[in-house]
């Protein structure tokens, strides 16, 4: 991780220096353990405070539909990918970007390791490719890090950046022979009406913070369906009926876009697993379309075009 970091710095000062860039966007190290958090640097002298660790889980692409100055990001694969789709989306220029592309391991999930303590405060939290050691008020304890991977990096099979101008480490062997879809496969082996109940469950502790729409790359609409007032679509409350409408319909207008990031729920503050709705979509458009999000840029998403022999069994 610390290579990687002091490649990350030489890299974003070269390109500061040199102005062929007006910015970058990485990481900095959070005030408190375990909570990097994304910064923009503009000036080289700045340039060492950018960082890199197994924390960093943001989507940086989130921060870049309709900026206008040229910018450098350091890209994971899930960042990478979904500037392939704003790009498809003319959200940003390519030729606006230098893309810094990190392979990556997989991201530490900060919420399991605090279960994992019990309550205890973790004060300081240092790392090795294989392990977690955390250290708080009279205690010490190492985490082996693979048992501790957010659950959307345990199942990804695009770790290295698909596009990227340089890379700081070597591309990273992909897990190709994982079943994504096993906990949607549960899902839909179950009746109408239990899968009614099932997401009922699921989305019954929703408080309408819309903190997943607002940190996905992908919602970048300037007024959201649910802040329309004329029409208005939805009510404020959180009236079950209408916190589902607002997740069917986020999850639909995200169809052959989402790329299984995780930002919707690293984002929620009840930790609701939001991924099992995109993720269903995901896999209708992998089976309808063979088409998964962002790979190329030269692939629109498949609900952009229209073919005359596109599937149509699901039209009743």
């Amino acid at each position: 991780m610390e290579q990687i970091k002091e490649k990350i710095i030489r890299i974003a000062r070269r390109l500061l220096v040199e102005k062929q860039v007006d910015a970058v966007l990485g990481f900095q190290r959070g005030t408190i353990p375990m909570m990097s958090q994304p910064i923009l640097i503009r000036e080289p002298e700045q340039v060492d405070r950018l960082h890199w660790d197994s924390f960093c889980a943001a989507n940086l692409a989130t921060y870049l539909p309709q900026r206008r100055d040229r910018v450098a990001v350091v890209a994971k694969g899930c960042d990478s990918r979904n500037i392939v789709l704003l790009t498809l989306e003319n959200q940003i220029r390519r030729d606006q970007l230098h893309l810094i592309g990190v392979p990556c391991q997989g991201m530490v999930d900060r919420r399991r390791v605090l279960a994992k303590l019990n309550g205890r405060e973790p004060l300081a939290v240092s790392e090795t490719s294989e392990h977690l050691s955390i250290k708080g008020e009279a205690f010490e304890e190492t985490l082996k890090r693979t048992e501790y991977l957010r659950e959307n990096c345990v199942i990804c099979t695009h770790r290295n950046p698909v596009i990227y101008d340089e890379l700081v480490a070597d591309l990273t062997p992909e897990q190709s022979d994982l079943d994504r879809y096993q906990d949607i496969h549960a899902v839909e082996t179950k009746s109408a009406d239990e899968r009614w109940y099932h997401f009922e469950e699921l989305l019954a502790p929703c408080i309408r913070c819309y903190a997943c729409r607002n940190a996905c790359p992908m919602c970048y609409c300037p007024t959201c369906f649910v802040d329309e007032s004329n029409p208005q679509w939805l009510g404020k409350s959180v009236d079950s009926t209408d916190t589902k409408t607002f997740h069917f319909l986020r999850a639909y207008h995200l169809a052959g876009r989402c790329t299984d990031c995780g930002n919707c729920e690293r984002a929620c503050p009840l930790g609701i697993k939001v991924r099992q709705l995109t993720k269903k979509l995901e896999k209708d458009i992998k089976d309808l379309y063979d088409y998964e999000a962002g790979l190329s840029l030269e692939e629109p998403p498949p609900l952009d075009t229209y073919r005359p022999d596109d599937p149509q069994e699901f039209i009743r």
